[in-house]
C-alpha cells in the first residue's frame, strides 16, 4: 500500500493545494476528484485513511485534519520502504470543494513529455529538479498496461535511441497475454517494494515502465544529468527527494479560518 498511500499525496497537492480533496465522494449533486482520468479505477488506500481519521477521531476529535493525515501517511510509506524521512509540516484543513476539471488539467500524465512535465510542475510552484526527485517516487508501485501500452505499439517508439528490446518485449507479453489494460506491471522490477534509487539505474538501461519515465533520460539533457546524479549517489537523491516532497506537501494550504478539520474525510462536516 506504500506506493498507493504517496500517491495519494502526489494527487492531492496537485490539485488546488494539499487540502484533501481528492479523498471527497461523490454525492449527489457535488462532484469530487475521484472519477478524473488521472485517478479512476486508479487510486487506492481509502479505506487505510479512513481507519487513520477513525482512530484520531476516537482519541482526539476534531484536531488533525484529513490533508495532514495523507502527509503523514506519504512519510511513513517512504520511510517504512527503506527511504529517507523528514519532518512534516502540520495544522493544513481540509477543503471544502474539489475540482475533477482541475485534476483532469494538472496531473501529469503517463505519457507527458519532459516540457510537458515541466510546465505542468511549474504551474503549482515545483521547479524541473523538483518534477525529477519527485519522479522516483516510481521506485515502488505499479501501472496498468493501458498507461503504457502506447510504448508497446509504436513501431519507432518515441524515447529515441535507447529502447531496451528485451524489456519491451517481455511488457508486450505481459500485456497480450490478459488480453486487458487492466494487468499491472511493477514500475520497478528490481526492487518493486523498496524506495531506493533503482528507478534511475532502470532509466539508464532503458527500463523505464511509463514514456514519461524513460523522457527523463531520452528526452532532455538537464534532466538526464539529475537522473546521473542519483544513480550515481543514492543519498543526493534521498536528500532532493525530501526537499521537494516538502515544498510539494506545502503547496495552497488552507489554514485559519478557511477549510475545516473534517469528521469523514470523504465528505465536508
Amino acid at each position: 500500500m506504500a506506493a498507493s498511500l504517496l500517491r495519494l499525496h502526489f494527487h492531492d497537492c496537485f490539485v488546488n493545494g494539499c487540502d484533501a480533496s481528492v479523498l471527497l465522494d461523490d454525492v449527489g449533486s457535488f462532484v469530487g476528484e475521484k472519477t478524473a482520468a488521472p485517478n479512476l479505477n486508479s487510486l487506492r488506500g481509502f479505506e487505510v485513511i479512513d481507519e487513520i481519521k477513525s482512530v484520531l477521531e476516537s482519541v482526539c476529535p476534531g484536531t488533525v485534519s484529513c490533508a495532514d493525515i495523507l502527509a503523514i501517511t506519504a512519510r511513513d510509506s517512504v520511510v517504512l520502504s527503506g527511504g529517507p524521512g523528514w519532518d512534516v509540516q502540520k495544522g493544513r484543513r481540509d477543503s471544502l470543494s474539489a475540482s475533477k476539471a482541475a485534476a483532469n488539467n494538472n496531473i501529469p500524465g503517463p505519457n507527458s513529455s519532459v516540457a510537458t512535465l515541466v510546465a505542468k510542475f511549474q504551474r503549482v510552484g515545483l521547479t524541473l529538479k523538483d518534477m525529477v526527485a519527485l519522479s522516483g517516487a516510481h521506485t515502488m508501485g505499479k501501472a496498468r498496461c493501458s498507461t503504457f501500452s502506447a510504448r508497446l505499439t509504436r513501431s519507432s517508439n518515441s524515447n529515441g535511441p535507447e529502447i531496451n528490446v528485451e524489456f519491451m518485449e517481455s511488457l508486450q507479453q505481459l500485456c497480450s497475454e490478459s488480453g486487458t489494460n487492466v494487468t499491472l506491471a511493477q514500475l520497478d522490477l528490481v526492487t518493486p517494494a523498496t524506495f531506493d534509487n533503482q528507478y534511475y539505474v532502470n532509466l539508464l538501461s532503458g527500463e523505464g515502465l511509463l514514456a514519461s519515465d524513460q523522457a527523463l533520460v531520452s528526452g532532455d539533457d538537464q534532466t538526464r544529468r539529475i537522473v546521473e546524479s542519483y544513480v550515481e549517489d543514492t543519498m543526493i537523491f534521498f536528500e532532493d527527494f525530501r526537499k521537494s516532497i516538502l515544498k510539494m506537501g506545502s503547496l495552497g494550504p488552507l489554514t485559519g479560518n478557511n477549510g475545516e478539520i473534517r469528521r469523514n474525510c470523504r465528505a465536508v462536516n
